[in-house]
């Protein structure tokens, strides 16, 4: 048998978000007959990490492989994540892990964010007065947040044209400018006349219902605008084929992280003060330990 995969999700209060989360680790359950995979998040829902690799552990594996199921390398990847880890390791005599990368604009997730697109327009396709609105979740993190632009300059320049969309414009619900009423207000005044709004996100959660409850807002704000929402990327084999690419990347040691443009490693300009700042894991409510700090200048609402 080979390491187990493990999964490490951030959590929602969306039963439905969950429900795939756990639909999506039992898919790749039985793709893979030569590992085990377990999954959990990190914080807001069960079962928190912990209790995954708890379970790992009682069965005796002493190496797993763990892949962040995150789109972008913000703080939950780069310091909340590793932090459950070591965290784990203490816990655990002998446990070792290694570590993948989030999924980033994967040539994969280009596809699937182009097959949700499709969703939405339907077999005509779009119009030229068509444009998308691709919406991430937003972070603190400037090296996230340019992550989504890369998305949907990515988007433009490879998918977009033989869609017939005119342009691909983001936006984040949280954190980060331009909001999702901003993003759709400036395709607007650029001329276009329908609007698919597309989620850059995993799985259902409160984050993607308020990207659709803003959008749909918006709309009734201007019933001249056509303005649709795509569904989220869900789960699907295609993700699936995203994460065992990871899986073998770290089980091999090839982690091509993108340190360059990381605030934690390098004096960005406007964030030097974060080199060096301590990441430590989130508290969950169903985990044992105490305290719950963050060091990368990000707040829940807990």
């Amino acid at each position: 048998m080979r390491p187990p995969l493990l999964l490490a999700g951030h959590g929602t209060r969306d039963d439905k978000g969950v429900a795939e989360f756990t639909a999506f680790v039992e898919r790749l359950g039985r793709r893979f007959d030569d590992r085990e995979v377990a999954g959990g998040f990190i914080e807001l829902s069960p079962p928190p990490l912990t209790d995954a690799v708890g379970d790992l552990y009682a069965k005796g594996h002493r190496r797993v492989v763990a892949v962040p199921m995150m789109l972008v390398a913000a703080g939950h990847a780069k310091g909340d994540i590793p932090g459950a880890l070591a965290r784990e390791k203490e816990r655990h005599d002998g446990l070792e892990y290694v570590y993948g990368r989030p999924l980033g604009p994967h040539s994969t997730m280009l596809r699937l964010l182009g097959e949700r697109l499709d969703d939405v327009l339907g077999d005509g396709g779009a119009a030229e007065d068509t444009a998308v609105l691709l919406v991430g979740r937003g972070s603190t993190d400037p090296d996230a947040n340019s992550e989504v632009a890369k998305v949907a300059r990515l988007l433009q320049e490879g998918q977009a044209k033989e869609r017939g969309v005119a342009f691909v414009e983001p936006a984040f619900i949280s954190l980060a400018w331009p909001s999702v009423p901003e993003g759709l207000d400036r395709i607007r005044r650029l001329g276009a006349q329908r609007i698919v709004v597309l989620p850059y996100f995993l799985f259902s959660g409160v984050l993607p219902d308020r990207v659709v409850d803003q959008s749909m807002e918006y709309a009734s704000e201007h019933p001249d605008l056509d303005v649709r929402c795509a569904p989220v990327i869900g789960d699907c084999d295609g993700l699936a084929d995203m994460i065992a690419e990871r899986y073998e990347e770290a089980l091999q040691g090839d982690i091509r992280m993108n340190c360059d443009t990381c605030v934690y490693r390098i004096a960005m300009p406007g964030f030097e003060d974060k080199v060096g700042a301590p990441q430590v894991p989130h508290h969950h409510p169903d985990d044992p330990s105490h305290g719950h700090g963050h060091g990368h200048g990000h707040g829940h609402g807990h």
